[in-house]
C-alpha cells in the first residue's frame, strides 16, 4: 500500500471516528424530550445532561494530549472505543436500571460522561495526527477533517427522525454502528509521529506554550466541575458561607477553596515549565469559550428551542439542526479556497458577524423564514471550531497535540460547565419571572421546589404539578415557556459580538505585524516567532 493510500485510510478512519461522536450528540438532542418525560428531568436538568455529554471532554483530550505521543495514537482510539460502546450499553439500559432503584438522571448523566471521554480522546488523536499528516495546509484539512461533525449530525439526525415515535433506546443503537466501523478501521491503520516529535522539540517546551496562565484558564473550570459534580454525590468542599467581600460580591468559602486549588495547580505547572505561556495562546483560549458556546451550546438545545415554531410547519424542532449541520459539511469541504481568500482570521470574524445576525433573527422568526434565519446561523458557525484549531496549530506548533487539544477541551469546557446549563437556566428562571410577575395564583400551583445550578438557585416548573392544571392553564404554561426559549436565543447571540470584538483586534495586530503567516518547525525560512514571546 502507498503512503498516499495509506495516509487516507488512516483520514477516514479519524473521519469516521468524529461522526461517531456526532452521532451520540444528535441523538441525546431527538431524545432530550423523551428521556425528560420519562424520567421527570427539569429544564436545567437537561442542560446538565447536555453538558455532562460535553465537558469530560475535556479531561480525557488534556490528559491524553500529555500522554499520547509515549502511549501511542491507537491505544488512545482503543479506549475511545470501549468509552462509546459503554455509553450505548448503560444509557439503553436507564429504564431496567430505574426499576431497580436508581435515579434516572444519574444513569443517563453517567452514560453522556462516559461517552463524552471517548469522545475528548478521538479529538486528542485525530487533530495532532491530521495536522501532522497535512502539516503545510492545516486549516483546510481541519476543516475537511471537521466536515464529520456536521456530516455526522445529518446522517444521525435523518436516521433517529426515520424511526419516528420509536422507542428512543433504537435511536440510542444507531451510535454504534460509526463505532463499530471505526473501531474495526484503526486496527490496521500505521498512525504517524507528531511533527512536534519529529523536530526534537522536548516535552517540556510544549508545555511552556501553555504555561502558567493557560493552565490557569482550563484547570479553573475542570476544578469547578468536579467540584460541582462530587457537590452532587453529597460531597461537600467548602461552604456556601461568605469568605470574603470584594466590593459588593461576596466570595464563598467553597467558591474560595476551588479556586484556591485551581491556582496551586497551575503554579506548579507553572514552575515546573518555568513559563507563564504564551501571550497570544491565552488570548485564543479566552476567545475559545464563547466560540464553543455559540456553536456547540446553541446546539445542544436547538432542537427544543425551535420545536415551538417547527411544528406549526408540521417538522420536528430537530430539523433545524440537521439542516444547519448539512450547510456546515458542505461549506467545510471547500474550506480551502475560502480560507486563501479571507486568511484564517479574516474568515472568522467574518463568521462572528453572520451568526449574531443569525441568533437574533432565528430568535424571533416565524413560520417559513426560520429556515432563512437558520441558514444565516449555519453560515455563522461553519467554520469556527476547526479554523480556530488551525490558527492554534499554525502559530503554535511547538505546542504539539497539548495546545491543539487543549484549546478544544477549554471549548468543551465552556460549553459543558456554562453553555448549555445557561441556556436552560435562562429558561427556567424567565418562565419563573413571568408567571410570578403575570399569573401569581398559576405560579404558586405549578412550580417546583428550588434547586441548584452554577447559576444559583432557580425553580422549575414541575411536571407533576403541571398534571392537575387546567387545558387554559397548560396552554398559559406553554405560551410562557415558548417565550423563555426565543429569550435564550437572544441572550446566546451576545457570544459571537465579544469574539467579532477579539478577532478585529487579532486583525488589526497582525496588520502591523506584516501580517498573518504560519510557523513551521522544519522551515528554516519561516518568520521568527517573535509576537508569540514566553510572558
Amino acid at each position: 500500500m502507498s503512503t498516499e493510500n495509506r495516509d487516507m485510510k488512516l483520514f477516514l478512519t479519524c473521519f469516521i471516528a468524529l461522526i461517531a461522536t456526532s452521532f451520540g450528540f444528535i441523538v441525546r438532542v431527538s431524545i432530550m424530550d423523551d428521556w425528560a418525560k420519562q424520567f421527570n428531568l427539569s429544564e436545567t436538568q437537561k442542560g446538565e445532561i447536555f453538558g455532562v455529554g460535553l465537558w469530560p471532554f475535556a479531561i480525557s483530550i488534556v490528559l491524553f494530549s500529555l500522554i499520547v505521543d509515549k502511549i501511542g495514537y491507537r491505544v488512545a482510539m482503543i479506549f475511545a472505543f470501549a468509552c462509546h460502546a459503554a455509553f450505548v450499553a448503560i444509557v439503553i439500559a436507564a429504564p431496567t436500571l430505574v426499576e431497580g432503584g436508581m435515579s434516572g438522571y444519574w444513569v443517563l448523566y453517567l452514560g453522556s460522561f462516559i461517552g463524552a471521554l471517548g469522545n475528548g480522546t478521538v479529538e486528542a488523536v485525530i487533530n495532532p495526527v491530521v495536522a501532522t499528516m497535512f502539516s503545510r495546509e492545516k486549516t483546510k484539512w481541519l476543516n475537511i477533517l471537521h466536515a464529520g461533525w456536521p456530516g455526522g449530525l445529518v446522517l444521525g439526525g435523518v436516521l433517529a427522525v426515520a424511526l419516528g415515535d420509536a422507542d428512543w433506546r433504537f435511536k440510542v443503537a444507531l451510535v454504534g454502528l460509526p463505532v463499530l466501523i471505526y473501531g474495526t478501521l484503526m486496527l490496521s491503520c500505521k498512525f504517524p509521529v507528531n511533527e512536534r516529535v519529529t523536530a526534537g522539540v522536548s516535552f517540556r517546551d510544549m508545555l511552556k506554550e501553555v504555561g502558567f496562565f493557560g493552565a490557569l484558564l482550563i484547570t479553573t473550570l475542570i476544578v469547578f466541575e468536579l467540584a460541582n459534580v462530587l457537590d452532587k454525590f453529597g460531597v461537600k468542599i467548602g461552604s456556601n458561607a461568605t469568605a470574603f467581600s470584594l466590593g459588593s460580591v461576596a466570595i464563598s468559602e467553597a467558591t474560595a477553596i476551588r479556586f484556591g486549588i485551581s491556582v496551586v495547580l497551575s503554579l506548579a505547572f507553572g514552575a515546573y515549565t518555568m513559563s507563564l505561556g504564551r501571550l497570544m495562546f491565552v488570548f485564543l483560549m479566552v476567545i475559545m469559550m464563547p466560540l464553543a458556546i455559540t456553536e456547540l451550546g446553541t446546539d445542544s438545545w436547538i432542537g427544543d428551542l425551535m420545536t415551538p415554531e417547527m411544528k406549526k410547519l408540521g417538522l420536528p424542532g430537530a430539523t433545524v439542526l440537521i439542516y444547519t449541520s448539512f450547510i456546515m459539511m458542505v461549506l467545510r469541504f471547500c474550506a480551502g479556497p475560502i480560507v486563501h481568500k479571507l486568511s484564517p482570521l479574516g474568515l472568522l470574524a467574518a463568521s462572528s458577524a453572520i451568526a449574531i445576525a443569525g441568533l437574533f433573527f432565528l430568535s424571533a422568526a416565524t413560520g417559513a423564514m426560520i429556515l432563512v434565519a437558520a441558514t444565516l446561523y449555519g453560515l455563522g458557525k461553519t467554520f469556527f471550531w476547526p479554523t480556530m484549531l488551525g490558527v492554534v496549530s499554525e502559530r503554535f506548533p511547538k505546542g504539539g497535540a497539548l495546545t491543539l487539544n487543549t484549546i478544544s477541551g477549554l471549548g468543551m469546557l465552556a460549553v459543558g460547565i456554562l453553555g448549555a446549563p445557561l441556556l436552560g437556566n435562562v429558561q427556567d428562571r424567565e418562565a419563573d419571572k413571568e408567571l410570578a410577575a403575570k399569573h401569581g395564583a398559576l405560579h404558586a400551583k405549578v412550580m417546583g421546589e428550588t434547586k441548584t445550578s452554577v447559576f444559583g438557585e432557580y425553580k422549575p416548573v414541575d411536571d407533576a404539578k403541571l398534571k392537575t392544571a387546567t387545558d387554559d392553564e397548560k396552554k398559559t404554561i406553554k405560551d410562557t415557556q415558548e417565550a423563555a426559549k426565543k429569550t435564550a436565543l437572544q441572550t446566546v447571540a451576545l457570544f459571537p459580538v465579544v469574539m467579532l470584538v477579539c478577532y478585529a483586534i487579532l486583525i488589526v495586530y497582525f496588520m502591523s505585524q506584516g501580517g498573518y503567516k504560519p510557523v513551521h518547525l522544519t522551515d528554516e525560512s519561516a518568520p521568527p516567532n517573535e509576537e508569540e514571546k514566553t510572558w
